[in-house]
């Protein structure tokens, strides 16, 4: 088992937050700041990929590939991981050049990294022919979502215990590792999966990332609205909720979601985490508004 590269600053903080409890109804709640990990704008991706990196120079590789949405916060993170690994990058993004780079593809330019538009076809199908021609090349899953990025989120559940007492985490569910590996960690009883419409089966995908049945997880399948890339009502509040209770800056796909889920949902009385997975980059890539009317 390989050793996480030093990609960051760990233990992120873990904040108080009691303005937006108190607008929750919650007796505590906490922000476990994963946006702040110190690699190209932070957040999850950059967590996962101090493991997955590690994985990568161990086999040798010289040029990383990935996937993902074009303002997907993995491929950003994963471009400013290969700069720092003086790596080459291709990331392959689903669907057709835009004439503008914007948010995270603005980011992901800035680093260097190839890119590569999948058209019409899968970009998972385009990066494998790419890994089969790319000498030494290391192909990382959608998300970095491998039994190694559910590594790198058991290790944020240790993280959690040693920093406070509580009764839930409220995180983002997009390619599933971040979820599996806060269940691997703190038992599914203990973990709110928000689903946000990145994957088309995501209780069957969080479970197959986990190496036995964890039992029931705790899904919430109600923010999605008409689709992944989309802006719905409920998350417009959350995000003016989070900035205007605590200065918390949140992204319409991934946290903002969650945040919408844990204001549905909330239990008065209740000790909960959320947990930042980050993604700012992409507030300003969505060409929605994100403000409520």
């Amino acid at each position: 088992m390989t050793t996480p590269l030093d990609l960051g600053t760990f233990p992120t903080p873990l904040e108080s937050a009691p303005r937006l409890a108190a607008a929750l109804g919650l007796d505590q709640l906490w922000i476990k700041r994963d946006d702040l990990i110190g690699l190209g704008g932070g957040g999850n991706k950059a967590r996962k990929l101090r493991f997955i990196g590690a994985e990568a120079l161990a086999a040798g590789a010289t040029t990383l590939i990935t996937v993902g949405a074009p303002q997907s916060n993995h491929a950003r993170a994963t471009a400013a991981a290969a700069a720092r690994l003086g790596l080459a990058c291709v990331l392959v993004l689903s669907g057709h050049a835009r004439t503008r780079p914007t948010g995270n593809l603005l980011l992901d330019t800035l680093a260097g990294a190839e890119i590569i538009w999948s058209g019409d076809r899968p970009a998972a199908d385009v990066a494998a022919e790419e890994a089969a021609i790319r000498r030494n090349s290391f192909l990382i899953p959608l998300g970095g979502s491998s039994p190694t990025g559910v590594r790198a989120y058991a290790e944020c559940a240790a993280e959690l215990t040693q920093q406070a007492e509580f009764d839930r985490v409220v995180v983002a569910l997009g390619s599933g590792a971040t979820m599996a590996g806060l269940v691997a960690g703190l038992g599914a009883e203990r973990v709110l999966g928000v689903d946000t419409g990145a994957v088309p089966d995501p209780d069957a995908t969080v479970r197959a990332l986990l190496p036995s049945d964890p039992g029931k997880l705790l899904i919430d399948q109600d923010q999605v609205g008409p689709g992944y890339a989309t802006v719905t009502d409920p998350v417009r509040a959350a995000l003016s909720l989070a900035a205007r209770t605590e200065g918390l800056f949140l992204d319409p796909i991934y946290t903002g979601r969650a945040m919408a889920a844990l204001a549905a949902t909330a239990t008065p009385g209740s000790r909960v985490v959320f947990l930042h997975s980050g993604g700012l980059p992409g507030l300003f890539g969505v060409d929605q508004p994100v403000l409520s009317a």
